[in-house]
């Protein structure tokens, strides 16, 4: 029982496991700042300063302290403080203030600051002007850095276009072929997206319809490339990894000589709201749009006749043509979904970076492959899961952001996920044939 709980589980217990690692090795001083800075200071003054405490509020002028300092004064004033003075600026600014409530003889009990301007030098001399009052500021906490909201959907979205990828890479390698060109294919996507938005949806005043026209076309342009290699693999019975290698550089190529090697510009700040916007505050729409794609993923894999057929392929071609499964038309179908959701990954990309540019994609190719691996699909077809892709994406991208955390250079990196790839190559060979099998042959 625990050994079927292990195979089934393995991979997410390996995720959560190194998410409490991260956790624990990432715990690390943070300071609030804005809304949050000013409830905490508010509670800290309300109960340390008598009732009618003269409160100064100090802050530099950017977004987050205006927010600070009209906060602050909202809630210390409601709980009975007076306000007698606030300014968002320069230590210059907060220097002139202290001097003139000094040459007022204001009497003030408290100032309030931020983590930044505490340490101005404006108050080295404070206590001499007011011995009677403090310096506040908001305190700080201990948290995981690596489980801060703002860095969990920094990995949701730097791990997103591969993910989507992914399901097609996982249907193409349950079917028992591999698809090298799917990097190549997003870089042309991008550019053709973008080039027609510049060139044929009017640019900068490109309208909607003609930002999802263009995108649809780039990923149509794509899912044709995808259907000649599925037809080169089956028609010509040519390794599928010396055809997308192929495919690859064509596709790689072709993407410089559209642009001459550059980058495409011109696209409207619109277009950003695929890749970057968000419909709900906390969930971008590149992440629903992952979702939902998983979702069909997971539905199309295990409650489809196709994805019978898929899995059957996989297992042994020769079996499933016997048993009436048409095999030719399965694997050009898978050929042609890996190469359609990397054109929709090229249209994402597209919009994330407002631009397309033929060094899109470099090496994406391996970074999926690995998440398709990682998530228990088997190199030899057959065997694999959508949901456990999934779970193989999220573990690249922890670790990933794990080792960017935590300072490790880029060198370093390319050899921890390459040992997490050949260690995820041995546990599938171990799991298919048992550790003393394996040895004895």
């Amino acid at each position: 029982m625990i050994q079927r709980f292990l195979s089934r589980n393995g991979m997410l217990l390996v995720l959560l496991g190194l998410c409490g690692i991260l956790s624990v090795a990432t715990i690390d001083e943070h300071h609030p700042a804005g809304m949050a800075a000013a409830e905490r200071l508010a509670d800290l003054i309300s109960r340390e300063t008598p009732d009618g405490a003269a409160i100064v509020v100090i802050a530099r002028n950017t977004p987050d302290d205006r927010e600070f300092v009209a906060a602050l004064e909202d809630r210390v004033i409601a709980t009975g403080r007076t306000v007698v003075g606030r300014i968002n600026g320069e230590p210059s600014d907060g220097g002139k203030l202290l001097r003139d409530l000094a040459t007022m003889k204001t009497h003030i009990d408290a100032i309030a600051v931020t983590k930044d301007t505490g340490d101005w030098a404006i108050f080295t001399d404070f206590e001499l002007r007011y011995p009677n009052a403090q310096i506040y500021r908001a305190p700080s906490t201990y948290w995981p850095t690596f489980l801060q909201a703002s860095n969990l959907l920094n990995i949701s979205n730097q791990i997103v276009v591969i993910a989507i990828m992914a399901i097609g890479m996982t249907m193409v390698i349950v079917a028992g072929g591999i698809d090298l060109s799917v990097g190549s294919l997003l870089g042309l996507s991008a550019v053709v997206c973008s080039m027609l938005i510049r060139d044929r949806a009017g640019g900068v005043e490109a309208s909607a319809l003609g930002m999802i026209a263009c995108g649809g076309l780039a990923i149509l342009a794509c899912a044709a490339i995808g259907l000649t290699t599925g037809l080169l693999v089956t028609t010509f019975r040519v390794p599928p990894f010396i055809i997308t290698l192929g495919v690859m550089l064509v596709a790689r190529g072709l993407s410089a000589k559209l642009t001459d090697g550059e980058t495409v510009f011109g696209l409207p700040d619109s277009f950003t709201m695929l890749g970057r916007g968000s419909f709900f505050s906390f969930l971008p729409n590149a992440v629903i749009v992952m979702l939902v794609l998983y979702v069909a993923g997971q539905l199309l894999m295990t409650r489809t006749v196709m994805g019978r057929y898929i899995h059957a392929v996989g297992g042994n071609a020769e079996a499933a043509r016997l048993a009436g499964v048409p095999v030719s038309r399965v694997v050009v179908c898978v050929y042609v979904a890996a190469a359609a959701l990397a054109g929709l990954g090229g249209v994402i990309i597209a919009s994330q970076l407002q631009s397309g540019s033929p060094t899109y994609g470099t090496s994406y190719e391996l970074f999926v492959i690995a998440a398709v691996v990682v998530g228990g699909t088997s190199l030899s077809g057959g065997e694999g899961t959508v949901v456990g892709t999934l779970i193989g994406a999220f573990i690249i991208a922890v670790i990933q952001n794990g080792m960017n955390l935590l300072g490790l250079q880029s060198w370093d990196q390319e050899i921890v996920l390459g040992a997490v790839i050949i260690l995820a190559v041995l546990f599938d060979k171990i799991r298919q044939y048992g550790f003393g099998r394996l040895m004895d042959s």
